[in-house]
């Protein structure tokens, strides 16, 4: 398989399931006391690390990717796949149709959510120049 779609599928897997962890935590414990806006806030800034720490990992994993186009591609198939996840779930499991669950994300957070999204497909990236320095640093050493 592709060196690129076994890192975006890697990337994916990881954030995926660890906000599928968190979820099993702010659904029934958080969600009841602060209410889903700001138990969905509370959670990003653990996605975000979860994310930026993914994405370097990926980019250590699988070094065939350490060019700019290769590692936004893992980052853009991995942003599709939790797309689709999250839309599907909502679908089957919430019953939802796709434009009830559109219209029932909060507004702020939803608006948060979209951006980390953006940050999501974009972290292997953002994260390849560091990685570059750090192989560099290491291969001095």
């Amino acid at each position: 398989m592709n060196k690129t779609i076994r890192a975006g599928l890697t990337y994916f897997a990881i954030v995926l399931g660890t906000g599928f962890v968190l979820g099993v935590f702010r659904v029934p414990f958080l969600v009841p006391r602060i209410g889903e806006r700001w138990a969905e806030l509370a959670e990003m800034p653990i996605m975000a690390t979860v994310i930026f720490l993914a994405a370097g990992f990926i980019l250590r994993r699988f070094p065939a990717i350490c060019s700019p186009a290769r590692c936004l591609a893992a980052g853009v198939l991995a942003l599709a796949l939790s797309v689709c996840a999250e839309l599907g779930l909502a679908v089957v499991l919430q019953s939802q149709t796709l434009a009830e669950f559109l219209h029932s994300r909060d507004k702020v957070s939803g608006s948060v959510y979209i951006a980390l999204l953006l940050v999501f497909a974009a972290m292997p990236r953002l994260r390849l120049r560091s990685h570059e320095q750090a192989v560099t640093r290491n291969s001095k050493s």
